[in-house]
C-alpha cells in the first residue's frame, strides 16, 4: 500500500497561495477576500467554518463571517448574498451547507454572483465546467469549480499518477463530488462509469477500475473484494462512528493489497479546503 498524501500536498499548495498572495499584496496593496455564512449552529458545521476562516488567515485572505439564526428565513440569507455580491471587497461567498430544518439551498445558491460562488456550485459555473473540452481549458479560464473533485484532480496529479486512458469508477452522484468530479476525470481523458446506490454488479464494475472514487457515504462499504493490485482509491467518505473517524473504504481490510490510497483523515480532507483558498484567489485574478 501507498499512502496518498493529502495533507502534504495540501501544505505545498497552501504555501503557493500564500506566496501569490504576498506578491499581489506588494504590487495592488490588495488581498483577496473571503465571505462565509453559516445558518444554524450545527457542531460540524461550525468545525468547518472555523477552519475555512484560520486557512484564509494563513495564506493571507480577508474574512468576513456571517453567523445567522437557524430559522432566518431564505428571503434573508439571499439579501445578505446580494449585499456581498456588490462588496468589492469580497470575491468569493461560501455558504455552508446544509442549511438547518432541510431548507433548499438552490435558491440561495442561484443568488450567489457566479464570480464569486468559490464553491462552485452555481448553475452558470457547473454549465462552464460541463462544455469544457480539456482539463488545459478549465486551469487556462480559471473556471470556478467544486472543491472537493478539483482537490482530488490536484493530489492525483502531484502524486504523479496518470489519469490518461484509465478507467474510473466514481461511487456517488452528489452535485458536490460524483458529478462534478466525472466530469472533470472525463476533461483528464479517464474513461468515467458513474455509480451509485442503484448500480447493479458495482463489485465487478470496480474490479476492472483503474480509479475507484468512494463517496457514498456508507462507511467501510469498499472493501478488499471490490479492488484488484495496482488500483488508485481515492476516499471521500468522512463517517463518524462508535469507533471514531472512517472512510467509505475498508482501510484495515485493503491495507496489504497493492494499491495506492487517500487515508481518513488526512487524505481528500485538507484539500477541500485549499482549494477553497485556490478558487477565492482565482476569483480575485479574474476581476483584476
Amino acid at each position: 500500500m501507498r499512502l496518498i498524501d493529502g495533507k502534504k500536498i495540501s501544505n505545498e499548495k497552501k504555501i503557493e497561495i500564500k506566496n501569490k498572495i504576498k506578491k499581489i499584496k506588494q504590487q495592488t496593496g490588495k488581498v483577496p477576500g473571503l465571505a462565509t455564512i453559516l445558518v444554524g449552529a450545527n457542531p460540524a458545521s461550525q468545525v468547518y467554518i472555523k477552519s475555512k476562516i484560520k486557512a484564509c488567515e494563513d495564506v493571507g485572505i480577508k474574512s468576513f463571517h456571517h453567523s445567522l439564526n437557524e430559522d432566518t428565513a431564505v428571503e434573508n440569507i439571499i439579501a445578505l448574498i446580494k449585499n456581498l455580491n456588490t462588496n468589492q471587497e469580497v470575491d468569493g461567498i461560501l455558504l455552508q451547507l446544509p442549511l438547518p430544518n432541510n431548507q433548499d439551498a438552490q435558491e440561495c445558491i442561484n443568488s450567489i454572483n457566479p464570480l464569486k460562488d468559490v464553491d462552485g456550485l452555481h448553475p452558470f459555473n457547473v454549465g462552464l465546467l460541463s462544455i469544457s473540452k480539456s482539463w488545459d481549458e478549465i486551469i487556462e479560464r480559471n473556471i470556478l469549480v467544486s472543491c472537493t473533485p478539483l482537490g482530488i484532480i490536484h493530489m492525483l496529479q502531484m502524486s504523479n499518477i496518470n489519469i490518461v486512458g484509465k478507467t474510473a469508477v466514481v461511487i456517488g452522484r452528489s452535485s458536490l463530488v460524483g458529478k462534478p468530479l466525472s466530469m472533470m476525470l472525463l476533461a483528464n481523458n479517464a474513461t468515467v462509469i458513474m455509480a451509485h446506490s442503484k448500480t447493479n454488479n458495482l463489485k465487478n464494475l470496480c474490479k476492472n477500475a483503474d480509479i475507484i472514487v468512494a463517496a457514498i457515504g456508507k462507511p467501510k462499504f469498499i472493501n478488499k473484494d471490490f479492488i484488484k493490485d495496482n488500483t488508485v482509491i481515492v476516499d471521500v467518505g468522512i463517517n463518524r462512528t462508535s469507533e471514531g473517524l472512517c472512510g467509505d473504504v475498508d482501510f484495515d481490510s485493503v491495507k496489504d493489497m497493492n494499491i495506492d490510497i487517500t487515508p481518513v483523515p488526512g487524505g481528500v480532507g485538507p484539500m477541500t479546503i485549499t482549494m477553497l483558498l485556490e478558487n477565492t484567489l482565482k476569483a480575485f485574478n479574474n476581476k483584476r
